[in-house]
């Protein structure tokens, strides 16, 4: 296998002028760096040492190695003491950790350490968290963005500064740093693990690195170069995306609208519904049958974990699944206030008005037909009422809803208001007619319904 050029005699001049190209922290700013032991968190350690910067060290200790994992820490805790520098430390029970939380040993480790580290640095005033992150790492985690299919925003690879994570080590190769370790005699431990392709990770870098850099040695600067590249191309194409966005998404209410003629005009269109529709957690799989809704009939329908996209008429609607809630609602007497996610109502009584009210969402009914408990519950199938104005003639509320053309979200969210099995209002829509104000009637239940802003 060909190797890299070494130029160890430039590794601490390159760290000090990317240190202070990119600014990552003001010289009275403290650093926390996450150190593990091996060579190139040492080697960072290393390069803070030699450069004045003002820094602490933390060592995490999952105990899933034995008597390595102890050496790591004695050997990270023996050189912040030689160095008199600040130590933190702290021992996880990372497998019950994981079995607790039935995730991956990795995902447990990850989430166990960062939020340990995160507690450091508020505790003891660090400004930044440094991790010994570098070229190479850079790549693994491109080659694996791109295996996986994650698209454009797997590109970018690992950012150098994301809020208060810096990795100053980015730029540098491992072979570097290795050659870097031996000429100045800098102590580090090997984790075996690392050496065996049981993580995805290792294989990259054991297996398909190596061989790669048999045909192209020069891959990982190559990677790099194109990663930086990436990361701004990354930052034209969210500027275009969220135009495109902005131009196509229309809110009402809780919802959004996407009208299908001007989505069809669009080019490169599935790159935009990736983008339109992923954030509600539509898988990229999804897109294709995304798309043939737009040619589908009226009220067909894809779901994702949390939402719905949905044909209606010239429109994409993509709307939230309703939540599992409370469908029936007793109501003892009025006055009485009641809210039931997406909609607030009142209910009182009153003295008989002048005028009868024509605004949908407040119903006037006699009082003297109405027996309470009054039942508040969503509307199902099979349901029917005397429609107001439509001279006692029986209509069914789910063909009273397809003549209104109310959206198949919209239906879901129809409540009707029922006295002894019989529907006094279809809420926000009509009352029934049975229950409407005659010359005889002398007091008034005052219904009203309204929509609760997102």
């Amino acid at each position: 296998m060909k190797t890299l050029p070494i130029k160890t005699i430039t590794l601490l001049q390159d760290f000090r002028n990317n240190w202070l190209k990119k600014k990552f922290a003001a010289q009275e700013q403290k650093i926390l760096l996450a150190v593990s032991g091996g060579v190139d968190s040492m080697v960072m350690a290393h390069l803070f040492l030699s450069n004045n910067i003002s820094f602490g060290i933390a060592h995490c200790n999952f105990q899933l190695r034995g008597i390595e994992a102890d050496l790591d820490e004695s050997l990270v805790h023996d050189w912040a003491l030689r160095h008199n520098t600040s130590f933190h430390h702290v021992r996880f029970d990372t497998k019950k950790k994981t079995a607790e939380w039935k995730k991956g040993v990795q995902e447990t480790a990850r989430i166990l350490r960062y939020e340990w580290l995160d507690m450091i640095c508020r505790e003891h005033g660090y400004s930044y968290l440094a991790t010994a992150h570098h070229a190479n790492d850079n790549v693994e985690t491109l080659m694996m963005n791109l295996f996986k299919g994650t698209g454009i925003s797997g590109l970018h690879g690992i950012r150098e500064k994301n809020e208060h994570i810096i990795r100053p080590m980015l730029w540098a190769q491992k072979e570097e740093i290795l050659a870097y370790a031996a000429e100045h005699n800098i102590p580090y431990r090997n984790d075996a693990s690392n050496s065996t392709d049981v993580y995805q990770r290792n294989a990259i870098r054991n297996r398909i690195i190596p061989a790669i850099q048999e045909y192209f040695p020069g891959v990982v600067s190559n990677l790099n170069d194109s990663i930086a590249r990436f990361a701004q191309v990354e930052t034209l194409y969210r500027k275009t995306i969220e135009q495109e966005r902005k131009k196509l998404s229309e809110k009402r209410g809780r919802d959004i609208y996407i009208p299908i003629r001007k989505l069809k005009k669009r080019e490169a269109i599935e790159t935009i519904c990736y983008e339109l529709f992923t954030p509600f957690g539509f898988t990229a799989a999804q897109v294709p049958h995304i798309m043939q809704l737009m040619d589908a009939e009226s009220g067909r329908y894809i779901s994702s974990d949390t939402h719905r996209v949905i044909r209606n008429r010239d429109f994409l609607v993509i709307t939230t699944v309703p939540a599992a809630s409370t469908d029936t609602i007793l109501i003892e007497a009025a006055p009485c206030e009641i809210e039931t996610g997406r909609a607030h109502f009142s209910f009182a009584i009153e003295d008989k008005p002048a005028q009868a009210p024509t605004d949908p969402h407040i119903a006037c009914l006699d009082l003297k037909n109405i027996e309470f408990p009054l039942i508040l519950r969503k509307w199902r199938i099979g349901d029917y009422f005397y429609p107001l104005g439509m001279g006692m003639k029986k209509k069914k509320v789910s063909r009273y809803l397809i003549n209104e053309k109310v959206p198949l979200h919209e239906k879901e969210h129809v409540w009707v208001l029922e006295s002894k099995k019989r529907i006094l209002w279809l809420c926000g829509m009509r009352p029934d007619e049975r229950f409407k104000i005659k010359g005889s009637t002398e007091q008034v239940l005052l219904c009203r319904i309204k929509t609760i802003a997102e």
